[in-house]
């Protein structure tokens, strides 16, 4: 797996004094699910917006297939599969015509194969998109990113709006492109469904870059917020100097503490005392960012 499928280049977009994106520069090989991961207004969406040429960049450049995003947009588009962030349909057509339309647009789609992602992903193609719901606009958004088979996906927060058992049958789309050899990039604000899907994640902040990682590596450095109730009090000194809890507190029953990495030293040490209930709490993106990669870079809006 050494084609590399999309490369970015000092990737650098302002609009007017306000910044995008700055100086991004990434390659995603093929057959590999590359996660694009930042909290909201990061620049996750200029980045796509640019390499799809949707809107130019202020320097530097970006190649798909080793295609020039700007003189080569259309042999491109031809090849790929997109769903954008934000939804913009055809609201008086039918799921139906909207993905009949699109077909016909790509030179024809086998309707089989619409038919069946409809199913899998509950979709009802009959009603008037202006009838349906955020989510199940999405569906039927999937529905066209994904039914010509393309070499390359690029999917905008994708599963926004989706239920949890249609986010599940998403994941298995996603598993199912890579199994044959083709290429998703999928931008998203929620950690969990990187580690879920992706292979390597590029993390951006305020515009930056900060770290491209693979995501072993990433869930080394999970950071997790772990409360635990026991059926009776128990010593402090039993939980003390475990490698990597912090901010470790003990009430009475109660034990809370984020925990960096393996939870396998401090399970051991719980397993001794009879244990109630355990809940973790996800931490937000930029406490996590805060903590791995520090807190400097560009505060501009």
């Amino acid at each position: 797996m050494t084609d590399t499928v999309i490369l970015a280049d000092g990737l650098t977009k302002f609009y007017g004094k306000q910044r995008g994106v700055i100086d991004l520069t990434l390659d995603v090989k093929q057959g590999e699910v590359f996660g694009c991961l930042g909290p909201n207004g990061a620049g996750k969406t200029t980045t796509i917006r640019t390499m799809l040429d949707f809107i130019r960049p202020t320097r530097g450049r970006a190649a798909l297939f080793g295609l020039d995003s700007r003189t080569h947009s259309r042999e491109i588009h031809e090849r790929i599969g997109y769903v954008p962030g934000e939804l913009a349909l055809y609201d008086n057509m039918t799921g139906a015509q909207f993905l009949r339309y699109m077909a016909n647009l790509r030179g024809g789609v086998g309707w089989k194969t619409v038919d069946t992602l409809a199913q899998r992903l509950g979709a009802d193609l009959a009603r008037p998109l202006k009838a349906l719901s955020h989510g199940n606009k999405r569906k039927i958004v999937l529905i066209q990113a994904f039914m010509h088979k393309p070499e390359l996906i690029i999917l905008d927060e994708p599963t926004s709006g989706l239920d949890p058992l249609m986010q599940q049958e998403f994941y298995r789309m996603v598993a199912e492109v890579k199994a044959d050899g083709r290429t998703v990039f999928l931008s998203s604000h929620i950690l969990p469904e990187v580690e879920r899907v992706c292979d390597r994640v590029g993390i951006i902040r305020e515009g930056k870059l900060i770290a491209v990682e693979n995501i072993s590596t990433l869930k080394e450095r999970a950071l997790r917020g772990l409360e635990i109730h026991f059926a009776r009090p128990v010593p402090p000194d039993a939980f003390a100097h475990i490698a990597g809890v912090r901010d470790l507190t003990v009430e009475n029953s109660t034990l809370r503490c984020t925990v960096a990495g393996s939870l396998d030293a401090l399970i051991k040490a719980v397993a001794q005392f009879e244990v109630v209930n355990v809940l973790s709490h996800e931490p937000n993106l930029e406490d996590i960012f805060l903590n791995f990669y520090g807190g400097g870079g560009n505060h501009a809006a």
